[in-house]
């Protein structure tokens, strides 16, 4: 990796500084750890035990402290900022899942955001502390089946627990920046917060419940058909890497000190890579022979978003951000990943990092030249 200058990327602002990724044992979070630890981060995880048989994170076998633990215990992570005094913080730790949230509301509403709150609270109080990014969803929005892309002012909401509760961090977010993390605060604690809401990631690694590449895999592993709920849902698709590249280069600017970038940014895949929940199944269908599926609706299905965008112009244009891989790239590289994960007992996520390194280099990604 040394090769690729792994270290000087993002201006080399993550070499040597000590980060902590909240949730660091689930699918985002392992992928951004091994990424931050190539940019030769001082990485502490702090989450729950891995909740899936493989784990991701347990397959990466990470050279990074990881600490388990739970957000909605306040003293225990403010226990863990103090004696790590981290430089930045990055906010994953969640219950990720709009079905399983109907199945435990409460559990939801009590991690994603009064998680939230512990999590800030313990950074506002932490002298290391210059930035912090909080991951929510592009399901924070007030999904009113728009054709049009969400733009990062249009209004908070949410029909099922888990994207009520995402916007909800939202709000929390905008009024710890507001009361709390800004010059003319009473305390002074000047702190850079910015939330990033990202769509639909596929990528490696992904064994989680109700979510459509794994639920594929699964099937396919066992000899078995998939079962597909709402092929004509669209979401905006991306693999992993796309927005993990934008919360990092994100962290860059907060963690240089620009003001402008604490904000909330949309960090989705461009329009033309937004496909159907039944043109996404079919590509992995095509690109893995012997997976297969059916349609079937439920009588009594649980509420579930047909539409969802995200407008990522402000993403585009201020942060200079975009997208490296569309959405085929991306089912290839996550269906491959998957074979050579149960074919060969090969975890290739460092090397799918290299190739989007590699890709975005080529395509001149302000991250990459910076």
């Amino acid at each position: 990796m040394e090769g690729l200058g792994m270290k000087t990327l993002f201006g080399g602002i993550y070499d040597k500084k000590r980060v902590l990724v909240t949730g660091h044992t689930g699918f985002k979070g392992s992928w951004l750890s091994l990424w931050l630890n190539e940019l030769g981060a001082e990485v502490t995880g702090y989450a729950l035990p891995p909740d899936t048989s493989p784990s991701h994170y347990e397959l990466l076998g990470l050279p990074v402290e990881s600490l388990i633990g739970d957000v909605r215990d306040p003293e225990a992570f403010a226990g863990v900022m103090e004696r790590r005094q981290p430089e930045i913080v990055f906010h994953l730790a969640a219950q990720p899942l709009v079905r399983r949230s109907y199945k435990i509301p409460r559990e939801t509403f009590e991690t994603n955001i009064m998680g939230t709150v512990n999590v800030l609270e313990a950074c506002r109080k932490t002298a290391s502390v210059t930035a912090i990014i909080n991951v929510t969803s592009d399901k924070c929005y007030e999904n009113r089946e728009w054709a049009r892309g969400y733009k990062e002012n249009d209004a908070m909401g949410g029909f099922d627990p888990y994207s009520a509760s995402k916007g909800c961090s939202e709000l929390i977010t905008g009024a710890y920046r507001k009361s709390f993390f800004t010059s003319d605060c009473p305390d002074d604690r000047r702190i850079l917060l910015a939330s990033a809401r990202a769509g639909n990631v596929i990528g490696g690694g992904d064994w989680a419940e109700d979510r459509l590449v794994p639920d594929l895999i699964r099937a396919l592993a066992n000899r078995e058909k998939a079962i597909i709920r709402n092929p004509n849902a669209t979401r905006p698709w991306q693999h992993i890497l796309e927005p993990l590249s934008g919360y990092l280069q994100l962290g860059q600017m907060l963690l240089q000190g620009n003001a402008v970038y604490a904000d909330s940014w949309n960090l989705g895949p461009k329009d033309e890579t937004e496909v159907t929940v039944g043109e996404l199944a079919e590509r992995c269908r095509n690109c893995c022979p012997g997976m297969d599926y059916e349609v079937r609706q439920c009588e009594k299905a649980l509420h579930e978003a047909d539409s969802l965008k995200l407008d990522c112009s402000k993403a585009n244009t201020k942060l200079r951000w975009k997208g490296v891989w569309d959405s085929s790239t991306a089912v290839d590289k996550t269906v491959k990943w998957y074979g050579d994960y149960y074919d060969k007992g090969i975890v290739n996520s460092m090397n799918d990092i290299a190739q989007y390194v590699a890709d975005a280099e080529k395509d001149g990604i302000e991250w990459v030249k910076n």
